[in-house]
């Protein structure tokens, strides 16, 4: 329910008077529109810049998210990290907005809000014709000077004028950005030149590959040197650390899986001799919520559907194996249902879908909709009638209507009237949102329809299982309080130790393991070697052992390593290679040498940097396009794959493929890109004290 329609359904208008806008944009930019609020306390999250992002604004911001994102699976460990990720960004273009005098003047926001683009629109729309009903939204504003309620114009501030002031900022920003591009003549004609540039050349390649990689060794010093010469590439922000654990199985065990079998079979009999299915599954319990209506064969998607579907009414079948349950299936019923059907309605609500608050009072509903009976049966029009009374905003600026839903799209009473009925079939149903006047007006492909009640138990661990796991964890914790007395340990047991690295102090997640934020916690509250009690993750009981602590700054050698490696080993095959392995000015001297083959490459494209049959060659590219290389081989130069030496045989162009005009578009194009990214890079440059460990 949208914020506007909350504030009249609690029967007050609120919001705010035309000649006020002034006033509101100097109390927002006095407050949460420049990265405060009215509404903070002192507790702080962050720090931006100098500026903070007090508690009581994320925890608000955090809830509108997770009203937002209800039932879409976002966990509020994903929205935390969200909501931090929008506070930053918003506090450092307000910061950028504030040293480029951006604003937002009360003329502006008054526009803005009641203009073509109002984010009122969808408020203070005729759902007949479609018209922003602006005077409507103007009298809703003027109400502010009547109202003394601080959450309602909190609920408002938030919801509306903030976005927009913050909307509209960012667009004049954006603007400025994309009005300072600017492509001259000379560089169209020098990007299309290399767009066409092509070059025929001759080579001997001595692959890396050649050389074992066990006969070159790196060591520390050398990744070391490597990371200080290319230091803007291994720069952390943060400090990260790392762990390495061993796991103990607290998953079910075959055993547990026999009991869970037994404990459903005992029910089996009287589950099939039950007449009233829901209440026997609300009895004993189930895994699979009972669902009081029917489906379609094309919408049963479980096991052994096949076997079930041919069952009949009172039948059962199972217990078999479903995921981690044990199931058994009985058929209800069978009838003859179409796949799809298309209605129109009027809904008299009693409860809000979203907010679950009440509408009106059962009664009233009641007796407006048999009123709304009468007039449809006396004649009165639909639409007209959908349009004054429809609480639907689903269906209501489509005359009341949904066209041609499947089965089980709707609340079951819904559903089961519009599948259940003919054509032409109208009446008045009662649902948790209050009373609806329905009328089927189409119905498609009719076929057996299923209602089936499946009894559910879950396989999980006994009590036995997780106090056998939980014991050899713990026994072993106690005596691994040392790095040799862990890896000892380990290998006793023969249990592999597993690493995981770069966690971060504000993680979530351990590697793969997931739901590990007490572990996070452990790791950064204690020592390197520090071993932890048995901890429970999953259907796992892990115990881990702190590695290694990396503090924020040049990547350690350790950290380094497997980025690295590769490319040091390489250079050192490079340098083996030139020294020992190619000899002489000519590419046959070259080849000779080394017992490799002069190989000819066509049409090598000055713009890709990749060569047929050789890879992404960068280097290769550079030296066929280099005058000084016509007619004789190059020196010597290490690429990614190997060392070669290239002679060009001959150096042009290709006929054009793109217009001038064409290219300096995509010239333009890719700097916008670049504007449009801005603010990656305002918030790299920011300096940002993170407090959510404290909190979260």
């Amino acid at each position: 329910m949208s914020v506007i329609q909350t504030i009249r359904d609690r029967g007050t208008w609120i919001i705010f008077v035309i000649i006020a806008v002034a006033l509101i944009a100097f109390i927002l930019q006095d407050g949460a529109g420049r990265g405060g609020s009215a509404f903070s306390n002192s507790s702080v999250i962050a720090k931006v810049n100098g500026t903070t992002i007090d508690r009581g604004t994320f925890e608000e911001r955090l809830k509108n998210q997770e009203a937002m994102y209800a039932g879409q699976g976002a966990t509020r460990e994903q929205l935390i990290g969200n909501v931090f990720n929008m506070e930053v960004d918003n506090i450092v273009l307000n910061q950028e907005f504030e040293k480029l005098g951006l604003s937002v003047s009360a003329k502006e926001l008054n526009d803005i809000l009641f203009g073509e683009n109002s984010p009122l629109r969808q408020e203070f729309t005729d759902p007949a014709t479609g018209v922003f009903k602006v005077d409507d939204a103007k009298k809703a504003f003027a109400q502010i000077k009547k109202s003394k309620n601080a959450e309602q114009v909190r609920m408002i501030t938030a919801g509306y004028i903030e976005p927009t002031i913050q909307n509209s900022l960012r667009n004049k920003y954006q603007n400025l950005l994309l009005q300072s591009v600017y492509v001259p003549k000379w560089l169209v004609e020098k990007q299309q030149a290399d767009n066409n540039a092509v070059a025929n050349a001759s080579y001997v390649l001595y692959p890396y590959v050649a050389i074992a990689d066990s006969t070159v060794k790196v060591s520390d010093a050398d990744i070391n040197n490597y990371v200080k010469k290319h230091s803007s590439e291994f720069k952390k922000e943060e400090e990260t650390r790392s762990i390495v654990y061993v796991n103990f199985s607290a998953a079910p065990t075959s055993a547990d899986s026999a009991a869970t079998l037994s404990q459903i079979t005992a029910l089996k009999n009287e589950f099939a001799s039950t007449t009233d299915a829901a209440a026997f599954l609300g009895k004993v319990g189930t895994e699979l919520p009972y669902y009081n209506s029917y489906f379609g064969g094309s919408r049963i998607m479980v096991a052994n559907k096949d076997s079930i579907t041919r069952l009949p009414v009172g039948g059962v079948f199972g217990p078999y194996i479903d995921g981690n349950n044990f199931v058994i299936a009985k058929m209800v019923g069978i009838k003859q249902w179409p796949d799809s059907v298309s209605v129109r309605h009027i809904l008299i609500g009693t409860n809000d879908p979203q907010s679950g608050q009440m509408v009106r009072d059962d009664s009233t509903a009641k007796k407006l909709v048999d009123s709304i009976q009468t007039a449809i049966k006396g004649g009165a029009d639909f639409n007209g009638l959908v349009a004054k009374y429809s609480d639907d905003g689903g269906s209501k600026d489509k005359g009341g209507v949904y066209d041609y839903f499947p089965q089980g799209q709707m609340v079951i009473p819904f559903n089961d009237f519009a599948f259940d009925n003919p054509v032409g079939s109208k009446g008045v149903v009662k649902t948790d949102y209050g009373y609806h006047y329905i009328e089927v007006l189409g119905q498609k492909n009719r076929a057996a329809a299923y209602k089936i009640a499946y009894l559910a138990k879950p396989i999980i661990s006994s009590n036995e299982t997780v106090n056998e796991a939980n014991t050899a964890a713990a026994t072993f914790a106690a005596s691994a309080k040392s790095a040799k007395a862990f890896n000892e340990n380990a290998a006793k047991l023969a249990k592999p130790i597993l690493p995981a690295s770069d966690i971060k102090k504000n993680d979530f997640t351990v590697g793969t393991m997931s739901n590990t934020r007490s572990l996070v916690r452990w790791i950064y509250e204690n020592k390197e070697g520090a071993v932890s009690d048995p901890t429970e993750v999953g259907d796992q009981i892990i115990v881990a052992m702190i590695s290694g602590i990396n503090k924020a700054g040049l990547m350690s050698a350790t950290e380094a390593r497997p980025l690295v490696e590769g490319i040091i080993r390489n250079e050192k095959k490079a340098k083996i290679i030139i020294d020992t392995k190619l000899k002489g000015s000519t590419l046959e001297e070259l080849a000779k040498s080394s017992g490799a083959s002069i190989l000819r490459a066509d049409s090598i494209a000055f713009n890709a940097g990749f060569v047929n049959g050789v890879g992404n060659e960068p280097k290769m590219v550079g030296a066929a396009f280099n005058k000084a290389n016509v007619g004789k081989a190059s020196s010597l130069i290490a690429g990614n794959s190997g060392v070669y030496a290239v002679k060009v045989e001959n150096i042009g162009a290709k006929a054009a493929d793109a217009l001038p005009e064409s290219v300096k578009q995509t010239l333009i194009q890719n700097r916008k890109m670049a504007a449009y990214r801005s603010v990656e890079a305002l918030r790299k440059a920011a300096t940002v004290k993170d407090n959510r460990f404290d909190f979260y």
